[in-house]
């Protein structure tokens, strides 16, 4: 179900013990998951207070990696005040202005803020994998690509071969796993909803939010978030341009655009079922709406050599009338 954005009941003695009592709690925003967002204004103070419900979420990854981020230079929001038992946790506000508002009032800009997302995960992997982050293994890679088959394809009434897909991304996942690319700390939601614009002349003026659940894997995955975004389009001719700024930054192997193609097919099949799950588990029907998006930037990656297996299956699968808006027409019928 949809949740309701009031403020959780022990958010007033909460704030109260962390000196702000009596502060005003606003609607800020809701996500993907059981998460909720308020601001809270206490005369020219503002702060954010993150509702993380156990036992659905665990807010102690996102105050790991903040401090993480933080450490090395980036701007992660300050945690201001924590209890786990509740799952609240007040974080310094960055304000309102997020990369993806910005660059649509502003499209004079778009180059140059993706160059500085680009600078920002140059910067980000010439650091290790943060200590004690779990490894995105393939057993993580095939229980996300299988969300597409346990949920979009039964919501649109077909059948398939679930063992084939299995072996067709086992076919290609070793070209990710054998990369000479060290293994970095993987945002794993790192797009345009996500990074604000700050005051701030460290991290490149960017905040960085929704990390928790990051893992240590492959540097192309947060670059493939970025510029193959499910809320918004990237034009092909930036998201080349800015695969080439960060090529010649990092200098990462022969093997990079292989595995990134492969990364961007296994993150858009992930979001098509996740898309899914979220209207037909949750209520959020407005998910079905970037799910064409989703079928254009997944067939385009699947055009890369490397994909050949996986996009056997899906021509074999999932013909091309059930995807795009195909979702779309059974919601409605």
């Amino acid at each position: 179900m949809v949740p309701t954005m009031i403020p959780p009941a022990a958010a007033p003695a909460f704030l109260a013990r962390a000196g702000w009592e009596g502060a005003d709690i606003l609607p800020l925003a809701g996500d993907a998951s059981f998460r909720r967002y308020f601001r809270v204004v206490d005369g020219a103070r503002r702060a954010v207070l993150m509702d993380a419900p156990p036992p659905h979420e665990d807010p102690r990854p996102f105050i790991a990696i903040a401090g993480h981020l933080n450490t090395h230079g980036f701007a992660a929001p300050e945690i201001l005040a924590r209890d786990l038992d509740l799952g609240l946790v007040l974080i310094e506000d960055f304000g309102d202005l997020r990369l993806k508002e910005h660059v649509e009032e502003q499209p004079a800009d778009e180059l140059a803020v993706y160059t500085r997302a680009i600078d920002l995960l140059v910067d980000l992997h010439a650091f290790p994998a943060a200590e004690d982050l779990a490894p995105y293994d393939r057993a993580v890679y095939q229980r996300e690509t299988g969300l597409l088959t346990e949920w979009y394809c039964p919501a649109v009434n077909l059948t398939v071969d679930e063992a084939g897909y299995i072996a067709a991304w086992n076919a290609v996942l070793p070209i990710v796993e054998a990369s000479a690319s060290p293994a970095v700390t993987v945002l794993r939601d790192y797009h345009a909803e996500n990074i604000m614009l700050i005051d701030r002349p460290t991290s490149h003026g960017l905040g960085l939010l929704d990390f928790q659940d990051a893992l240590a894997g492959h540097p192309a995955y947060d670059l493939v978030s970025l510029l193959q975004d499910a809320r918004r389009d990237v034009p092909p001719a930036l998201e080349a341009a800015m695969v080439e700024r960060y090529r010649a930054l990092a200098n990462p192997p022969a093997d990079f655009d292989a595995a990134y193609a492969v990364l961007g097919a296994q993150r858009n099949a992930k979001i098509i079922g996740i898309f899914t799950r979220l209207w037909k588990r949750d209520g959020k029907a407005r998910y079905l709406s970037f799910l064409p998006r989703m079928w254009a930037l997944l067939e385009r990656d699947l055009a890369h050599p490397a994909l050949a297996p996986v996009a056997e299956w899906f021509a074999t699968n999932i013909p091309t009338q059930y995807r795009h808006g195909a979702l779309q027409e059974f919601a409605a019928a």
